[in-house]
């Protein structure tokens, strides 16, 4: 059986607690691992800053936007913002490549999402915004049986 959600919030630091936890909550009906769980919530943590920070610039009229399915065990989770997109996502996906170092960004986001999910996609178009595509598998063997 397939579950969806959607969440629209506004570009705003404060917020990308409220995502994390939102989706969080969502996804608990699937029984996660405690280390799927943290993966999942870090991933989404990583995605809403870099979409507030990189895409928005820190400005807080920008909105990010957030669907999540679940079916079969299998977590989809699409993240984009309308913001100032990516001019090199393979750039941009190197480990410890920022644009933001004053800001002490450490430039792991991308390295993160690829390493805690079973895919990656990265979809962007300077001054269109960017979307990030992730989807993980989970090992809990209840979670197949949803």
């Amino acid at each position: 059986m397939q579950n969806k959600m959607d969440l629209t919030f506004s570009a705003q630091s404060q917020n990308e607690s409220f995502a994390r936890v939102t989706v969080g909550a969502f996804i608990a009906q699937l029984d996660p691992t405690m280390d799927e769980m943290t993966e999942i919530k870090t991933v989404v943590s990583e995605a809403v800053t870099n979409a507030i920070i990189h895409g928005y610039n820190n400005q807080p009229d920008g909105m990010v936007f957030i669907h999540v399915t679940l079916e079969n065990g299998t977590i989809e989770l699409t993240i984009r913002d309308e913001g100032m997109g990516i001019d090199d996502i393979d750039e941009a996906k190197q480990p410890l490549f920022t644009t933001k170092p004053e800001l002490e960004r450490s430039g792991m986001g991308f390295t993160i999402m690829e390493n805690f999910m079973d895919e990656l996609q990265v979809v962007s178009e300077p001054m269109i915004g960017t979307t990030v595509y992730l989807k993980k598998t989970l090992t809990n063997s209840k979670a197949m049986c949803n």
